[in-house]
């Protein structure tokens, strides 16, 4: 993992209880977003079910939606402190602290994938590496729903930001949507929520449906 990463880790366990009011009340507040998870738990029902990874999952306010979705989910993240913390608010849900580019998840064993903003802190160099993981662990036909700050440029490339924890980046929607294709996950759908809807910096939102190759588009 990159050292980046590390840190930004660090740097929410430090702040673990504040950025976990945020965060919840963020997802709550945020139906558009919450849409595209939906969308995932409905097509993994509709294919046979098995169980989803919330990777980085930090305090677990999206893993515990997905349960109550009736999704067989469960949660890993980088940073230590918004694992216990997770396990705390969340009990009976299994969180687990593990790199998202390397995951202690047997090959071709889940049905789904949520990365919802969890690229954010990963450079680019990373980017390929955490995409291929997401593919390995994903059985044929899974699906995976990846959400970062983006561009309205769908070809625009990668910038840092002033993230309030640790830099960040965003990333232009082909470039995501590349990297993946290059490990055989093929786009189903897209959001992309527009700038004003993001009142402090005016970036645009993405949220890709991204497919294992092997299903029937």
């Amino acid at each position: 993992m990159a050292v980046h990463e590390t840190g930004a880790a660090r740097s929410y366990g430090m702040i673990s209880e504040l950025y976990a009011d945020f965060a919840a009340g963020a997802f709550e507040a945020d139906p558009l977003g919450r849409s595209m998870i939906d969308v995932l738990a409905k097509s993994v029902a509709a294919s046979g079910g098995g169980p989803v990874l919330d990777a980085g999952c930090g305090p677990g306010h999206v893993t515990a939606y997905l349960r109550g979705s009736g999704v067989e989910a469960f949660g890993v993240d980088l940073s230590e402190g918004l694992v216990e913390l997770a396990r705390t608010r969340h009990g009976g849900i299994r969180f687990e602290v593990g790199d998202i580019g390397a995951l202690e998840v047997e090959g071709g064993s889940l049905a789904g994938v949520v990365s919802n903003y969890s690229i954010i802190h990963s450079p680019p160099e990373r980017l390929a590496v955490i995409m291929a993981e997401f593919a390995r662990v994903l059985a044929p036909e899974g699906y995976l729903m990846v959400a970062f700050q983006s561009h309205e440029d769908p070809g625009a490339g990668v910038e840092t930001f002033d993230h309030q924890v640790a830099m960040a980046y965003r990333y232009g929607v082909d470039h995501v949507l590349a990297e993946a294709a290059a490990v055989g996950l093929v786009e189903q759908a897209r959001l992309v929520m527009a700038p004003g809807l993001d009142a402090r910096r005016g970036f645009s939102q993405a949220h890709l449906l991204l497919r294992k190759a092997g299903a029937s588009l």
